[in-house]
């Protein structure tokens, strides 16, 4: 698989990665042996960049991927692993949300992922979401000293706003920001794409399938598990989700034309746009590891590359990606 590079400190990556979270959480029930085998597929088809975080589970998919390095044959040297700290969650509570990255957190936060993921280094170190009652440069400044201990290699923000992003350049350098975008999720495209050529950091675009509603196999939540988060989420709601179902229809239209799936259509969109950006569609089984790393191999043309504009313009996809409550924590 080609490789790209995420900012300018040398974070070298496999152009597309595997997010993990879905293995361990969210989307219904967990089924570890079949995500171990997706995992070692998606190493066998030239991955080398995985993405987790310490609140996915919580706790569970950090030691996921931990058993999946430490089983394969190439080692720990073949593979980059992500993950982040910054969400709170209670074991007890699965509904309940807290948020710190205050710098004594960050530090225990980072040693307690290290623990269990059973290696010495993080390759890159997001901070999840932004913390509003702690200054993003006390934030920084605290991931910064992680770098000068060797306990992580790369720092990265997630869902954060242009203006928290420059201020967390201005302390250290930064090599990624992690952010849903999609062909439904096209916000960002506009208002940091820019930002980040400028400053030079890379870009990782998570669910960048949609959750899995530009593959064109989700046309009602009935058959999702009770536990799927997209039950609740508005995108798939209602009359929401009949809207959304225009953008899935002209999507398998062009890709019956390219002999492609919809899904692998959408991802070919993503990596088209631009050298920098690195998406990780997540999966938990083997066959669609392999249809979405098959996404690599479709080309656009100019012309298809309008024809997926006047699909899916910015904002065309009929409601919020996030319940309320998960809104309100993007620093906006």
């Amino acid at each position: 698989m080609e490789k790209r590079t995420l900012g300018k400190q040398g974070l070298v990556v496999s152009a597309m990665g595997l997010g993990c979270m879905g293995m361990s959480d969210f989307y219904g029930p967990r089924d570890d042996e079949e995500s171990l085998r997706t995992i070692h597929r998606a190493f066998e088809l030239g991955v080398t960049f995985l993405d987790t975080s310490d609140m996915y589970g919580p706790h569970t998919n950090e030691r996921l991927v931990a058993r999946a390095v430490r089983e394969w044959p190439g080692g720990r040297d073949s593979v980059v692993i992500a993950t982040k700290f910054g969400i709170l969650r209670d074991p007890g509570n699965p509904a309940f949300r807290g948020y710190s990255s205050k710098p004594e957190y960050v530090k225990k936060a980072c040693d307690a992922s290290l623990q269990r993921l059973g290696i010495d280094t993080i390759d890159l170190y997001y901070q999840h979401r932004v913390d509003p009652d702690t200054p993003i440069e006390d934030t920084i400044g605290a991931m910064s000293e992680l770098v000068r201990e060797g306990k992580v290699r790369h720092l990265g923000l997630s869902e954060a706003s242009v203006e928290t992003i420059r201020r967390a350049a201005k302390v250290h350098p930064i090599a990624a920001l992690q952010s849903e975008f999609s062909l439904w999720t096209r916000d960002y495209q506009a208002t940091h794409l820019p930002v980040l050529r400028e400053l030079g950091i890379g870009f990782v675009p998570y669910s960048p399938l949609g959750r899995g509603f530009l593959t064109g196999r989700i046309k009602k939540t009935d058959g999702l598990d009770a536990t799927d988060f997209r039950r609740r989420n508005p995108r798939f709601q209602g009359e929401n989700l009949e809207r959304n179902l225009g953008i899935v229809a002209g999507l398998e239209a062009l890709a019956a034309r390219k002999g492609c799936t919809p899904g692998q259509l959408a991802l070919a969109w993503v990596l088209a746009q631009g050298p920098d950006i690195v998406p990780i569609p997540g999966t938990k089984r083997v066959k669609y590891v392999e249809e979405n790393i098959g996404a690599a191999a479709v080309k656009l043309s100019p012309e298809d590359l309008r024809e997926l504009d006047r699909i899916a313009p910015p904002g065309s996809a009929f409601g919020e990606r996030y319940p309320a409550p998960a809104m309100g924590s993007l620093n906006r």
